[in-house]
């Protein structure tokens, strides 16, 4: 599981640099054509700037309280990954993560990509923003069922059992990765190792997720020179960084990586909206938010963002937990279990009124 943080880190560069590249070549035509529209009198922007600087500190820290939470609260007996209150918690986080692709990030590509600066053949006639998302969803389906059949083979696949070390409640258990017999799947794996892999997987695949829209999030606000706009989006995107941080420090915990792993993805997931805010400020000279590349680009990404959580939310989070002995063996503690999901998608639906 080294290629984690490799692999997090290479799709980030590439994702910044797809979007400096195109974003940073938009025709003055195009800028004077469909500019943004302040309005009264609200385009400021040395005060813009000063709340710019404000937005990078408090998302980073609120970030970093949201996804470090989860994981230090091992240390607390009831916050278990066992525990009913863990799977409560959980399942208000994966309605926090439900609401934004569809509230929040799915309606920011149909902006985008049926704007009218943008010409009416054929992004007006064609529901990219849906198509996208639908072939989103079918990657992230691709990439979760390769990427555990990987981890499975390479586990498996020399022949001899492999154990390895899972640290929890500050012990060290070893647990088996897998019975074994000659090559490949001949023999029974371990059931408890293949879950471990299951949500090793998922803890990747969403902080991609999320690592794609915080920075189309931040790349927005950094780019917009309007103190109106940027000051509400201040809070909301705190208590969205907050909630959703939990949700993935939630699958981080039970993934069970090491400490340098864990680091790194906090790293990622704390750094990626501010640097975002900064990438935008950088290119605030040639990027224009209304600019056909830009909006483009932009709804691309957020689609594809879009697609993405809501696969992960739906089936991977939700439905895993469920659909699995825990919640099935208890109705009290599923009827309580789908309120936590009904309160954290709602608080999440009303927060797109400010972001």
């Amino acid at each position: 599981m080294a290629s984690s943080p490799k692999f997090l880190l290479i799709s980030l560069l590439f994702l910044i640099f797809f979007i400096s590249e195109t974003l940073g070549q938009s025709e003055n035509a195009t800028r004077t054509k469909c500019t943004s529209s302040y309005g009264n009198g609200c385009h400021n922007k040395t005060e813009a700037f000063k709340l710019k600087l404000i937005a990078i500190a408090s998302i980073l820290v609120t970030s970093m309280i949201g996804v470090t939470l989860p994981i230090l609260s091992r240390a607390v007996p009831a916050l278990q990954p066992d525990k009913d209150l863990f799977v409560i918690v959980k399942a208000f986080a994966s309605g926090v993560i439900l609401a934004t692709g569809y509230m929040h990030v799915m309606p920011d590509s149909f902006d985008c990509l049926r704007s009218e600066c943008l010409p009416k053949n054929p992004w007006r006639k064609f529901p990219f923003a849906t198509f996208v998302a639908m072939l989103s969803a079918i990657v992230t389906l691709m990439v979760d069922s390769f990427a555990l059949s990987y981890y499975k083979k390479r586990c498996c696949g020399g022949g001899t059992v492999e154990s390895g070390k899972q640290v929890m409640d500050g012990h060290v258990e070893s647990q088996s990765f897998g019975h074994c017999h000659g090559n490949g799947f001949d023999g029974l794996v371990d059931v408890e190792a293949s879950q471990l892999l299951r949500h090793r997987v998922i803890a990747q695949v969403l902080e991609l997720g999320i690592i794609v829209h915080s920075v189309v999030i931040g790349l927005s606000m950094g780019a917009s020179e309007n103190p109106c706009t940027i000051r509400p989006l201040i809070a909301a995107l705190c208590f969205h960084q907050l909630f959703e941080g939990m949700g993935l420090g939630g699958c981080i915990l039970q993934a069970a990586y090491g400490i340098k792993t864990t680091a790194i993805m906090v790293f990622f997931f704390s750094s990626t909206t501010p640097f975002g805010i900064a990438l935008g400020i950088g290119l605030s000279n040639v990027y224009s938010d209304n600019s056909p590349k830009a909006l483009i680009v932009v709804g691309i990404l957020s689609a594809s963002s879009a697609g993405l959580l809501n696969y992960m939310a739906l089936v991977d989070l939700l439905a895993s937990d469920f659909m699995g002995f825990k919640l099935q063996k208890s109705m009290k503690l599923q009827i309580w279990a789908y309120c936590a999901v009904l309160l954290g998608a709602g608080f999440m639906s009303l927060m797109a009124k400010w972001a």
